[in-house]
């Protein structure tokens, strides 16, 4: 295979797994190598500039990640969309071209057929069949997951960075305190407790 280049690859067209889709229904095609900032700016104008209310994204392959990514980047900005979820194969057609021909023989091609994965996700802000294998209700617009997914960053930094500053001063603070509650109690321990505070002081 070393003399062969990959020169085209082309997927199995296939209609999507939805059933009573609208016609015009906005089929998002996610590649392995699109920008999620140019899908979602047009996923984003699609819904709420032209008012869609249902759109599709679909990627095989590599780009299942990045249209995973997609869908709940879309969700969290949206809110209240219904999701359904179907993954299945898809057939890719890999043309591989021999670039080392025998002289004076034809330019071999190669034609692969690779089964990938393929996922295909529907939002809707529509009520969609809760019976439907893949069905996610929409989560609550202000729900914990929401606000930890945003500002849990946020406050996981700046909590460790407050903890790390006054740390110290209160664990001197809290020696001192149980010393001086140790030195009533034992008198063994008064002499040695009252040598530390000493030379604490």
């Amino acid at each position: 295979m070393e003399n062969f280049r990959k020169v085209r690859t082309s997927e199995e067209e296939s209609p999507l797994p939805f059933p009573n889709l609208p016609p015009d229904v906005v089929e998002m095609k996610v590649k392995e190598g699109s920008k999620i900032r140019n899908l979602m700016n047009f996923a984003m104008a699609q819904m709420e500039l032209k008012g869609s209310r249902q759109i599709v994204f679909s990627g095989c392959g590599r780009a299942v990640t990045k249209t995973i990514t997609c869908v709940e980047i879309m969700k969290r900005k949206l809110g209240g969309l219904h999701q359904v979820t179907k993954v299945r194969y898809k057939t890719l057609l890999e043309v591989w071209e021999n670039q080392d021909p025998l002289p004076g023989g034809p330019a071999q091609n190669l034609t692969v057929h690779k089964n990938v994965p393929s996922i295909c996700i529907l939002l809707s802000r529509d009520p969609l069949d809760p019976n439907q294998t893949g069905y996610q209700p929409p989560e609550p617009r202000h729900g914990l997951g929401t606000q930890l997914g945003e500002a849990g960053e946020d406050t996981s930094s700046s909590s460790a960075k407050g903890l790390k500053r006054p740390l110290p001063p209160p664990r001197e603070e809290l020696l001192t305190k149980k010393l001086q509650v140790r030195v009533p109690d034992s008198p063994r321990g008064s002499g040695t407790t009252n040598r530390q505070v000493d030379q604490h002081h």
